[in-house]
């Protein structure tokens, strides 16, 4: 199957992902990895994107469409591919619609993990890490056995300036703002496939299935 995923930060796409990965046997094609191992292997396109990296700008639609394809071609998407961060825009949605239909190939699906915003806020927000040993708590989900404290070394935990309300509002809002137009293509093209994120994950799990006719039990 050849699919894309959506959702905001703290949606739990990291989990999903893996769990769709493994049960369609299809790779895990993270943007941000994709980026990294383009420009450790020194690929043309990978010395591009490093250069506009270096510089602190954005990666042009033109660099990032490219790498994509270059990743799309190894032999092990042959059988299907799961995108995650890419595509961030309608041009580049439409750019991998091209490229896909010149293969006589076209995506099966676009799975969007929902969750509510207040939920988002109280995940990401309510994460606390131990700068000692580096361990990570979440004051609800995860906490330590005495509050404050890291349960592996002793040490005081600390919530990380980016995981203050006001900045966690900001990537949300963010998401929101470039990711919305996405939705309302693929959702247009019949592709979209909406999962209540806010279920136990082995729910959610259950809910990709069966959005994608499959039974996940």
């Amino acid at each position: 199957m050849r699919l894309v995923l959506l959702g905001p930060p703290g949606a739990g796409k990291g989990t999903q992902a893996a769990a769709i990965s493994q049960r369609l046997a299809i790779p895990h094609i993270s943007t941000g990895d994709m980026f990294r191992a383009a420009i450790r292997e020194g690929t043309p396109l990978g010395r591009r994107a490093e250069a506009y990296l270096k510089e602190g700008g954005l990666v042009p639609d033109e660099v990032t469409v490219g790498l994509v394809q270059e990743r799309l071609e190894q032999p092990d998407c042959r059988a299907g591919f799961l995108l995650d961060g890419f595509p961030r825009t309608v041009a580049q949605a439409e750019a991998l619609d091209a490229w896909l239909a010149g293969r006589g190939e076209k995506l099966d699906a676009v799975i969007d993990i929902e969750v509510p915003r207040d939920d988002l806020l109280e995940r990401l927000t309510g994460r606390r890490v131990c700068p000692r040993c580096g361990a990570t708590y979440h004051v609800r989900y995860n906490p330590p056995a005495a509050a404050g404290k890291c349960d592996a070394c002793g040490g005081e935990l600390i919530q990380r300036a980016d995981d203050t309300e006001e900045t966690v509002s900001k990537r949300l809002d963010v998401y929101t703002r470039q990711t919305s137009p996405l939705i309302a293509y693929y959702r247009q093209r019949g592709l979209l496939r909406e999962i209540d994120g806010s279920q136990a994950i082995p729910a959610v799990t259950l809910a990709v299935g069966q959005a994608l006719g499959r039974d996940w039990q």
